[in-house]
C-alpha cells in the first residue's frame, strides 16, 4: 500500500503543478466550457501515459544514445509552445455559440505533452523512482494510476477554467485571458530555450 501511495504522490504533484498542458486546459475551459475541453484532457492523458509507458519500457536508453534525437524533440517542443501562444494571442476574443466546438483537439493534447519538457522529466523521473529495477509489472502499475491522475489533474484546470469563463463573457476579458495564457506558454518556451 505504501508503494501505490508514493506512486499516486509522486503523479499528483507532478500533473496538478502549473505548465503548458494545464494552462491550455484552462484556457479552454474559459473559452469553450468542459465538454469542448474533454478532447484535450483525453489527448493529454493518453499521450503522457504511453511516453510514460515508453520510457519505462526503455524508450530514455534510446534517446541517450542519440542525443541528437532529443535535442530535436527539445527544439520541436519549443515550437509548438510558441505556435500555442500565437493562435493564443492572435485570438479575437468572441464569445460565439459556434465556438462550443473549438479548441484544442485530442492529437493536440496528446502532441503537446509529447512536446512538454515537464511530461519528459516526470516520465523519467517518476520510472526512475518506481520502476529503476526494470520490472515490467511495476512500469504498467505506475502508468495505470498515472492516468488516472493525469485525467483528473487536467480536468481540475479545465473546470478551473469553466469557473472562471463565467467572468469572460466580455471579448476583451478573454482576450485579456488568451494573450495573458500567450505569455506563459512563450514564456515556458523561452526557459527551454535559455535554460
Amino acid at each position: 500500500m505504501e508503494l501505490y501511495l508514493s506512486m499516486a504522490a509522486f503523479a499528483l504533484a507532478s500533473s496538478i503543478t502549473p505548465g503548458p498542458v494545464n494552462l491550455v486546459a484552462l484556457n479552454c475551459g474559459a473559452r469553450f466550457g468542459f465538454r469542448a475541453s474533454a478532447r484535450h484532457i483525453a489527448g493529454a492523458t493518453i499521450g503522457f501515459t504511453l511516453l510514460l509507458l515508453l520510457i519505462g519500457l526503455g524508450l530514455y536508453e534510446l534517446l541517450e544514445r542519440a542525443p541528437m534525437m532529443m535535442r530535436g524533440i527539445q527544439w520541436g517542443g519549443v515550437a509548438f509552445l510558441l505556435y500555442m501562444a500565437w493562435r493564443l494571442a492572435a485570438d479575437d476574443g468572441r464569445l460565439e455559440p459556434a465556438a462550443a466546438s473549438g479548441g484544442p483537439s485530442l492529437l493536440d493534447g496528446a502532441l503537446m505533452q509529447w512536446l512538454n519538457p515537464k511530461a519528459w522529466l516526470a516520465s523519467v523521473a517518476g520510472m526512475g523512482l518506481f520502476a529503476a529495477n526494470g520490472d515490467v509489472q511495476r512500469v504498467w502499475l505506475f502508468a495505470a494510476l498515472y492516468f488516472l491522475i493525469c485525467y483528473a489533474s487536467i480536468a481540475c484546470w479545465a473546470g478551473a477554467g469553466v469557473f472562471l469563463g463565467r467572468y469572460l463573457q466580455v471579448p476583451a476579458r478573454v482576450r485579456w485571458l488568451n494573450r495573458t495564457m500567450a505569455l506563459l506558454l512563450a514564456g515556458s518556451a523561452l526557459y527551454l530555450v535559455l535554460g
